[in-house]
């Protein structure tokens, strides 16, 4: 891993500048993708699944569920025990994050009630890819069950048997073995046998992505995804178990950013060397180190948080809870040696659907908040159109809107 000085401005700019524009070549496939699927329905979305493999078989995209209770049958007992236990972490974290409604009376005459009303129906997606994610199906499902999501329909290109029995244990209403920027479109758009979402959480490969941006006009996404993102902060500790932090992340993609920011050139130099030991000969975590892994190494302990809240990246790991408070930028936050990253990923509870490319500077994780709409009611009596009234004529008198001062004129 590069070694970057703090006082290196131009090197560590280029670092922290993130570039999420969209390969053109991608960029034009899943616009025809997109506008077929809204063309012609099922039948395109069977026809590109068929073309790029998205779909196994040729049968209906619903995969049955009695395949759900035999996948999940045919695992060992603890797998599914893992998985039930991540479920259940994820749900009580989802529990306490729930949005409330509330009554308030803002004067006499004058109420306000904010009600909080759960989509009707939402998509998740879970990636195919090299590997079966039953994480992200808990990840994304079981926030909008607690939600009160009606219905929760699932598009995973040939799902594995631990994603089944995931979708069995978050109570998914549906699993579609689809995949790719045709099963988004259908999502978004909906098609004869498809119901249309209120909005689609879940990450997904380069035409998954795209395709969200594409439908984000008409459809709800949850975010928009781009690599995944680690910093490591910290002036001590074991150099082995922050390369394997750092390490953990890069597999993830090829485009992954694993960073270590600390002030101690010793502890820089000792998880370098150890990277470079336990670096694989290929395979995305080569790839990630090298072209986008890096230790920034600054003077002070100020100085390493305005450069982790400037990088704003989706995990943080740091030493302790006082180093974590003056952190007010990041997806999440590890806190201490034992806090592993990938712990995370999988049972710790809190979600790892999480912002990346900056966005952690204007959000944070997926919750049960994403899968709602809030609106108000108000009331306002005889009594209070006469207590607020005459500060509302003034108000429309100053902007000009003769009309609006009327009808409330009127009342009076």
């Amino acid at each position: 891993m590069r070694i970057i000085e703090s006082t290196n401005i131009a090197a560590l700019t280029r670092l922290v500048t993130r570039d999420l524009a969209r390969d053109p070549a991608v960029l034009r496939t899943a616009s025809r993708i997109v506008r077929d699927v809204r063309r012609r329905g099922d039948a395109a979305v069977r026809d590109w699944s068929h073309r790029f493999g998205d779909m196994a078989g040729s049968g209906d995209f619903d995969v049955p569920r009695r395949e759900w209770r035999s996948a999940a049958d045919g695992l060992s007992r603890d797998i599914r025990r893992a998985i039930r236990l991540a479920a259940r972490n994820i749900e009580r974290v989802a529990q306490r994050q729930r949005l409330e409604p509330f009554g308030l009376q803002v004067r006499p005459g004058v109420t306000i009630r904010q009600r909080v009303e759960p989509f009707d129906r939402a998509g998740c997606y879970v990636p195919g890819g090299r590997h079966p994610l039953p994480s992200t199906l808990l990840m994304t499902v079981i926030p909008a069950k607690v939600a009160g999501v009606r219905e929760v329909i699932v598009a995973c290109p040939d799902p594995a048997p631990i994603v089944l029995c995931a979708a069995l244990e978050a109570g998914a209403t549906r699993v579609l073995g689809i995949g790719g920027a045709q099963a988004i479109a259908a999502l978004a758009y909906g098609t004869a046998t498809i119901p249309r979402v209120s909005k689609i959480a879940g990450p997904g490969n380069a035409w998954v992505a795209a395709a969200k941006d594409l439908v984000s006009a008409d459809c709800a996404i949850d975010m928009h995804a781009g690599p995944s993102e680690i910093v490591v902060w910290a002036d001590a500790g074991r150099f082995e178990w922050i390369a394997a932090d750092l390490l953990a992340q890069a597999e993830h993609d090829p485009a992954a950013r694993p960073i270590l920011v600390t002030r101690s050139q010793r502890l820089a130099r000792a998880v370098a060397a150890e990277v470079r030991r336990r670096l694989p000969p290929t395979g995305p975590a080569r790839t990630s180190v090298r072209r986008n892994g890096a230790i920034i190494v600054t003077r002070s302990r100020k100085e390493s948080a305005d450069v982790v809240n400037r990088i704003a990246p989706e995990h943080l790991v740091c030493a302790s809870a006082k180093d974590a408070g003056l952190i007010h930028t990041a997806g999440t936050i590890f806190v201490g040696p034992w806090s592993a990253q990938a712990a995370g990923d999988y049972t710790t509870g809190s979600n790892h659907v999480l912002p990346t490319g900056g966005a952690a500077r204007f959000r944070g994780g997926l919750g049960p908040a994403d899968f709602v709409r809030t609106f108000t009611e108000q009331t306002v009596t005889r009594r209070g159109v006469r207590g607020i009234g005459p500060a509302a004529i003034a108000l429309a008198g100053a902007e000009g809107l003769a009309e609006h001062a009327r009808s409330i004129r009127i009342r009076l």
